[in-house]
């Protein structure tokens, strides 16, 4: 279970970010990847290849599960949790893996209309991450305040496209979310925001307090704005749903998309991080980090070391 909430109306930078809220313990590694990079639509069997057009810096988990990033041009994607999932039918289109959904976006697009017009090219498919079945949805923004939804529903890739989509939480889809927002003030109803953590009012939520963000100074005032709302929507450790199970937030990221910084939070840790992909330019290898080593704070450019590729390389 997760958030995403996208901040594009201020006059100072274009910020977005996401919680990570897993019922299950996760890796997550921060990547540096330059353009140039051969790569595979299925990192756990054999798929179609391409070779990356842009760098990004991305984060993974479990090893081969790209969840989070943004490129050199200012394009940004994030795959969340979405348990009602039905992909569409089998069909001539080349698979492409949920896990390797993200990385394709960044290797190939610069804009969001260039990313929903190339991702009707292909299809995607789910894979178990460590043995459990998760469906996911994508969302998508660009420098330019352009964003987009993408959601598998009954068979079909449902879009949202157009900046007034700028909030994402989990099932169910985007249009009974925003029916259900409807009954809340500011949003044409009477009712006060929700408190509980279920998807609905997480998306309430955010809603919610975004609405009422005030102007920034500049952007690191507009990333500090961003990360107060995610916070009003993550999950203390141990905080169970009305089924019992525990998705606690593990972990907090936003890009500015105006200037090329990545920003991450561990929910473990008091220490916020962040990368700036101004500094990786002229760095043709690929490069990575822990993001929970506990050492780690503050910029982080100078932590991030030559590695091997990660699973969904072709060239590992």
């Amino acid at each position: 279970m997760c958030t995403r909430l996208f901040w594009s109306d201020n006059s100072v930078a274009k910020v977005a970010g996401r919680t990570l809220d897993l019922s299950f313990l996760d890796e997550p590694r921060l990547w540096w990847l330059p353009a140039g990079l051969p790569r595979t639509s299925h990192p756990q069997q054999e798929g179609f290849t391409w070779t990356s057009r842009h760098a990004s810096l991305v984060i993974t988990e479990w090893g081969d599960g790209y969840l989070d990033g943004m490129n050199d041009q200012g394009l940004a994607a994030h795959a969340l949790m979405y348990t009602s999932a039905e992909y569409e039918p089998v069909d001539d289109r080349p698979a492409l893996a949920t896990t390797a959904w993200v990385q394709f976006v960044l290797d190939n697009f610069a804009t969001v209309p260039e990313a929903v017009a190339g991702l009707n090219a292909v299809r995607v498919v789910p894979v178990e991450i460590q043995g459990r079945d998760i469906g996911l949805h994508l969302a998508i923004e660009d420098a330019t305040g352009d964003s987009a939804i993408i959601e598998p529903i009954a068979g079909q890739m449902v879009i949202h496209h157009g900046p007034q989509y700028r909030v994402m939480a989990n099932s169910p889809s985007l249009d009974e979310q925003l029916q259900n927002r409807a009954r809340y003030r500011p949003f044409g109803g009477e009712l006060p925001p929700p408190g509980d953590i279920t998807s609905e009012d997480r998306f309430v939520r955010a809603s919610y307090f975004h609405h009422y963000l005030p102007e920034p100074d500049d952007a690191r005032m507009a990333v500090t704005e961003v990360f107060q709302v995610l916070t009003t929507v993550a999950k203390p450790l141990g905080v169970p749903y009305p089924d019992g199970d525990v998705y606690p937030t593990r972990w907090l990221s936003v890009v500015d998309l105006t200037n090329r910084d990545y920003y991450f939070w561990s929910r473990t840790s008091p220490s916020l991080v962040w990368a700036s992909m101004s500094s990786f330019v002229d760095v043709d290898e690929v490069l990575s980090v822990d993001l929970f080593d506990p050492g780690l704070v503050g910029g982080i450019d100078g932590s991030l070391l030559a590695t091997e590729p990660p699973a969904a390389s072709s060239g590992n």
